[in-house]
């Protein structure tokens, strides 16, 4: 290894994180999922017909994540073979960090008019995909590193460092582009968020090609074909597999692992999808939301480290895996609460007389604009009725009108005012009405009768977010609602506040005393080979996860699909009961005396002949 100072590396090592933290958090959690399903909805209204199959944007968005992880779970067994026993663990790093940077920055072409309407969401799908295939193949050669960077006893410290330094790069360019998305207008910001975390990125990890060398390797692998290398790193997959009667244990809590990192990893990749497709959340609901999460995690890993001192590693595991089962049960409840008053609709219609009469029409948009495809339902009807809707026109598309909600200097939506009762269609407002009731938008008309008794007539669509009823676990949220968020007051922003909080205070102890524990039930002998397979076990969990959501999104809805990531952290959390840990640790460390003692039979055979 070249003389690079350690601190220098070890410092190198914890920026990759940081840097990459941005798409994690910016883009996979907070501003990317809501931006996707505004895109969608623009493009397509609440589906879209792909291959005869209709899906939604949340369905859409969970096979992208789970196309993404899938296609590096097949090659990553290559990836790390080759890591382990040829020197380029630098070279793909670098590689897979432009691919996946360069498509994180190219996220911000959503925003431009160089991609057509229609298509812009497909354009994020398709980059997300890419990035996220930077993000996880990189990942293979980052960890690869670590066992070259100190000793044993100092893996956990590096490695903590990393994961600090993650949480804090992480959210500080959150804090940014939150205060910006909150503070900013124009349509340019939620591009400039995207391209600002590319770059991120790619600028931090410069930092990490600077000062982290190539690790050398005795006896290095002779170059083989890409074909030749997959069929090796699968073969030694199935070897160890043949194994697995020997270490039971071990393979029993990796299987417990595989369901409930699987459950966790979901919620984590779903959530920026679930909130505003399901919950009518905004982009600042969000963004805050993972913001706390980031802050919330960091404290919390070192807390449930301070337990497992005090219990045991298992027993601090198991309470993190028993909080986290209650946050994929409680995301069922969740529910916006049902418009009380006048002023919670997304379209008011104000009735008053002032001698003539005149309605005055105010909007709240809560759930996205009009949909922007000339071609699309929304569109349609909007341009039906815009004569009593705030629209106007915002630009010809192949000599098509486009209709925006009109906005005041001040981008707040515009009030319509249609002075005189005969310039009224009453027959109109009728025909909106059910428009709006097959719609995604609610509706209010509110009549003063100056001095006299007032009059308020509403309705919310069948696809608004508060209208529940259709699902089949829908009755659990509307129990939720009416007997424990409304009574309390307590808005779908607070509650989904309280599990960024709850799932925030998991997820760093469960996912690093994870890894601690199966450390302990590894032997030390094999840990490349064990750690390999672990790593491919986990990207194929992070497949299934995000495919189960989106088929059951598609065959139920998205509460259904909720509920079934909730019970493979509930079957995880079961098994872990069962895991003996002392048992897995004894048979490690019985592994690692038989392979010493082999190693030095064979040495003293080869002494005199060498001598």
């Amino acid at each position: 290894m070249a003389e690079v100072d350690s601190d220098l590396q070890i410092k190198g090592y914890c920026m990759y994180d940081w840097g990459k933290s941005a798409f994690e958090t910016s883009v996979t959690a907070a501003i990317l999922p809501p931006w996707f399903a505004y895109l969608f909805l623009e493009a397509n209204g609440l589906t879209t017909r792909i291959a005869s199959i209709e899906l939604s944007g949340s369905a859409i968005w969970s096979y992208s994540v789970a196309l993404g992880t899938l296609m590096v779970a097949f090659v990553s067994p290559s990836l790390g073979v080759t890591a382990d026993r040829r020197q380029i663990k630098m070279w793909w790093l670098k590689i897979l960090t432009y691919v996946g940077a360069g498509a994180t920055f190219l996220l911000a072409l959503a925003g431009t008019n160089m991609i057509p309407i229609s298509m812009k969401w497909a354009w994020l799908m398709v980059m997300f995909v890419f990035a996220n295939i930077g993000l996880n193949g990189a990942g293979v050669f980052y960890n690869a590193l670590l066992p070259h960077l100190g000793e044993n006893e100092e893996m956990d410290d590096i490695s903590n460092k990393a994961f600090a330094y993650g949480y804090l790069g992480g959210g500080l360019l959150l804090v940014a582009h939150l205060g910006m998305v909150m503070r900013l207008e124009g349509d340019w910001v939620i591009p400039f968020c995207m391209a600002t975390s590319g770059m991120w990125w790619f600028g931090f990890s410069l930092l990490t090609f600077k000062w982290v060398p190539e690790p050398r390797i005795e006896n290095e692998m002779e170059k083989m074909s890409f074909v030749k290398t997959t069929v090796f790193a699968f073969k030694e997959v199935q070897s160890t597999l043949s194994k697995r009667k020997d270490f039971r244990t071990l393979f029993f809590f990796m299987l417990a692992y595989f369901l409930y990192i699987d459950g966790i990893n979901t919620i984590t990749a779903i959530a920026g999808i679930f909130g505003p497709v399901v919950l009518g959340l905004t982009t600042t609901d969000l963004i805050l939301t993972i913001l706390i999460i980031q802050f919330v995690a960091a404290p919390c890993a070192i807390g449930f480290t301070k337990i497992a001192e005090i219990y045991s590693t298992k027993k601090a595991l198991h309470l993190s895996l028993i909080i986290a089962t209650t946050v994929g049960v409680l995301a069922l409840t969740f529910a916006p609460l049902a418009p009380e008053a006048h002023e919670d609709y997304d379209i008011q219609y104000n009735w008053a007389y002032d001698g003539e009469g005149y309605y005055t029409v105010t909007t709240k948009i809560n759930l996205g604009e009009l949909a922007q495809d000339p071609d699309s339902d929304e569109q349609k009807w909007a341009m039906e009725f815009r004569e009593i809707l705030p629209v106007q026109v915002n630009d010809k598309i192949h000599e098509t009108e486009v209709l925006e909600w009109a906005k005041d200097n001040d981008g707040n939506p515009s009030n319509v005012i249609l002075s005189g009762e005969d310039s009224v269609n009453h027959t109109k407002l009728d025909l909106l009405k059910e428009k709006i009731a097959d719609s995604r938008f609610s509706i209010s008309f509110k009549q003063d009768g100056n001095g006299g008794p007032e009059f308020i007539e509403s309705l919310a669509g069948t696809d608004h977010p508060t209208n529940l009823g259709d699902g089949p676990l829908d009755f659990i949220a509307e129990e939720a609602r009416d007997k424990v968020w409304q009574p309390l007051g307590i808005s779908v922003t607070i509650q989904f506040l309280i599990l960024g909080v709850l799932f925030g205070s998991i997820m760093g102890g469960s996912q690093g005393l994870s890894r601690s524990l199966f450390g302990q039930m590894v032997p030390e002998t094999r840990s490349a080979e064990f750690f390999g397979f672990f790593g491919f076990f986990g990207k194929v969990a992070a497949f299934v996860g995000p495919f189960l959501y989106g088929t059951l999104a598609i065959l139920y809805d998205d509460r259904v699909a909720i509920l079934s990531i909730g019970l493979l952290i509930l079957s995880g959390t079961i098994m872990m009961k069962w895991v003996d840990v002392e048992d897995g640790i004894a048979v490690a460390n019985a592994a690692d005396k038989a392979a010493r003692s082999s190693s030095e039979e064979i040495g003293s055979v080869q002494d005199p002949v060498d001598n």
